[in-house]
């Protein structure tokens, strides 16, 4: 196929991504063909995708209002993806123009798009690094010199841990960025799980095969044991659509067919 003006030389048209497809069911137009129909692939066996989607993006305006109004003045969005309505940033900033926001993902496209958007702002700055290295993520932070980790910090795994493979760590990767965190800081994860959907969430995984970063979905207690050094804010660790909805949110009947734990919690 052509390469859009709006990809970067390198990236693989013909190979689906993780990112461009949750662009996808964003409704979003920074993806391609083979993106569209490896998600057209799961919509067949899954039709509430999109859905569960939006409610992990509505799950992250509440978490970041949540932290605005806490005093946080400071984000660092792991594993960020591809810019779409309604980022951090633009969530954050509405309440406090102060806020500066570091995004971070190891995907050229997204990190291509969050700089073009961004433009020249100098409170939000977009690098290309993976999340699975906390010190080179911690120094090339320290080197953009936008966010002071001696004071309060957000870090948003949001959507992304599931990509992380169990070999690779994930809690010890967290611990990494826990360390570097001042007390009064938090971490916010939202996080696809198996549980309760039986089949399907096997053929869910088995599409993501396709893709460089396959899927994890884990328990809710693996989930929670990530959350080790950290103190959970009430409601805890729950399905993402009954982490503090909005008043007069009009919530699913069954929680459960979210099929994501959320939470955000306090660094002491």
């Amino acid at each position: 196929m052509s390469r859009p003006e709006w990809a970067p030389y390198g990236v693989d048209l013909d190979r689906p991504n993780a990112a461009r497809v949750y662009d996808y069911y964003l409704g979003g137009a920074h993806n391609f063909a083979v993106d569209r129909a490896m998600a057209d692939q799961a919509l067949a066996d899954w039709p509430e995708l999109p859905l569960i989607m939006r409610a992990n993006r509505a799950f992250l305006r509440r978490a970041v209002r949540f932290l605005v109004d806490a005093g946080v003045r400071q984000f660092l969005d792991l594993g960020s993806g591809i810019p779409t309505a309604g980022n951090v940033h633009e969530l954050a900033r509405a309440a406090t123009p102060d806020s500066r926001v570091v995004y971070v993902d190891i995907d050229p496209v997204a990190v291509a798009h969050s700089r073009a958007i961004l433009g020249d702002d100098p409170c939000v700055v977009a690098a290309q690094a993976d999340l699975r290295d906390p010190a080179a993520v911690l120094d090339l932070v320290r080197r953009e010199g936008l966010l002071d980790l001696s004071q309060p910090v957000a870090v948003l795994l949001v959507a992304v841990l599931h990509f992380v493979p169990d070999g690779d760590d994930p809690g010890g990767i967290i611990a990494g960025y826990r360390e570097a965190m001042a007390a009064g800081s938090y971490l916010a994860i939202c996080h696809a799980s198996a549980d309760g959907q039986g089949d399907r969430a096997e053929k869910h995984r088995a599409l993501y095969s396709r893709t460089p970063t396959p899927m994890t979905m884990r328990s809710r207690e693996q989930i929670d044991a990530l959350l080790k050094g950290f103190e959970p804010v009430p409601p805890g660790l729950v399905h993402m659509t009954l982490w503090r909805p909005d008043d007069g949110e009009d919530l699913p009947a069954d929680p459960g067919n979210f099929p994501g734990y959320a939470a955000v919690a306090l660094r002491r």
